[in-house]
């Protein structure tokens, strides 16, 4: 096992405080740093120093175990764990990860073509008056009376249970 030794970095500086009047900006005065030290690898060897404590601690941390004891101290969310167990249950993980990504890919691309149709100049209107006129259609066939009502209802639940797969 190698020792690293570090050596600290000390900086001094004597400050005067001056009277602090609105013609004066300097309140204090910092003496400088001896030109005869590099800077540069004075601030190498600091960084590259705290680097190897920083990896000596988490190798300590994991030979005592108490990497596991932080861990356990904090909950989860419940959703991260109920999708934590859906994952362990999926058995094609390529594929459901391939889905994921595919499906991210079609969202960004088809809202780039929104994007791309809202910027023309007749047609988001003309969309939108589509968008109302069979909205107003579809109300009226299906919600203003009582029968269409409940026939409707009932194809939804039909859809939702052939979706999920229970009655």
């Amino acid at each position: 096992m190698a020792l690293i030794s570090s050596s600290s970095l000390t900086i001094t500086s004597s400050s005067n405080l001056f009277d602090c009047k609105a013609s004066s900006p300097q309140c204090m005065r910092l003496t400088t740093l001896p030109s005869s030290l590099p800077l540069l690898s004075q601030n190498h060897a600091v960084k590259t120093n705290s680097h190897y404590r920083k990896i000596g601690r988490d190798v300590m941390v994991m030979a005592t175990g108490d990497a596991q004891a932080e861990v356990d101290s904090t909950e989860l969310p419940e959703f991260v764990k109920s999708i934590q167990e859906t994952w362990d249950k999926v058995d094609d993980k390529y594929a459901v990860s391939t889905l994921i990504v595919a499906s991210v890919i079609a969202l960004w691309s088809s809202t780039g073509l929104i994007s791309a149709i809202d910027k023309l100049p007749l047609i988001p209107g003309v969309l939108e008056l589509i968008g109302i006129g069979y909205s107003g259609w579809f109300a009226y066939k299906n919600l203003v009376f009582k029968p269409e009502r409940e026939e409707l209802v009932q194809k939804v639940k039909e859809t939702v249970n052939e979706i999920i797969g229970s009655k």
